[in-house]
This record gives structure tokens, sequence and C-alpha cells, in this order.
């Protein structure tokens, strides 16, 4: 099992956004969704360490090359990354701020058209929670 926490320091603004935007069109609109609300939220003072830890492993999950799922596997490739981060974004739901929310659609929009985008807005639906966050 790889070691998550030596990607911390691939959480630069430009690493992270250029990483990200290489998948964007083939993980999806909630996967890089989820990403971003996650990169977003480790600036937050009202996140605890230990959430900020977590949030720093799966956004390491989602950049590491070895997976449950290899990535380049078609469609089920990145499953296993939307797991882990919408798993996380979850747990830390109650701290991200509306202004962390704002500035994950406005990355989007660089990358998805606003139909694609509004499919954020159920992130949680289809992932089995009785909460409609966004």
């Amino acid at each position: 099992m790889p070691d998550f926490m030596s990607y911390k320091d691939k959480f630069t603004n430009g690493k992270f956004v250029e990483k990200i935007s290489r998948i964007a069109k083939r993980a999806g609109v909630k996967l890089v969704y989820a990403a971003l609300i996650l990169y977003y939220t480790l600036e937050s003072d009202k996140v605890s360490r230990k959430d900020k830890a977590v949030i720093i492993g799966a956004l390491g999950y989602l950049i590491s090359p070895l997976d449950v799922i290899p990535d380049a596997i078609p469609i089920a490739g990145l499953s296993d990354d939307l797991a882990v981060l919408i798993y996380v974004l979850h747990k830390v739901w109650g701290d991200v701020s509306e202004e962390v929310k704002a500035k994950a659609k406005a990355k989007l929009a660089m990358w998805f058209d606003m139909d694609e985008i509004e499919n954020v807005n159920d992130i949680f639906d289809n992932n089995n929670t009785d909460e409609n966050p966004v």
C-alpha cells in the first residue's frame, strides 16, 4: 500500500490543477468537483488536522498511479477514485463553505459545459445518501 501522505507536496495550486485538468473530461464532472472541493477545503481553518490528513489521503489516491481499479480501464477505472472522494467529501461536507463550492464551480466552468456542471448538484444522490448538499 503506498504512503499517500507522501503526496502532500503535490498539492500546490499549479500542480494539482494541472493534474486534474488532464483527467477532467475522462473523469467526469462529479469526480472533478469532489476533488476540487476537497482541495480547496484544505485551505480552511475550520477543518481539523485529522480531516485534512484524510483529505490529503483521498487526493493522493486520486493522483496515485496505484489504484484498486487502474485508471486506464475505461469507465470503471475512475470509479474507485470517485468512491473515495465522495466518502471523504461526505465526511467533511459540514465544513465546506459556500465560498469553496463557488470556487470549485468556477474552476469547473473552465473544463465543462453548464449542463454538465448542473450534475454536481446531486453529487451525493447517486451515492446512496439522504443528503442533497448543493
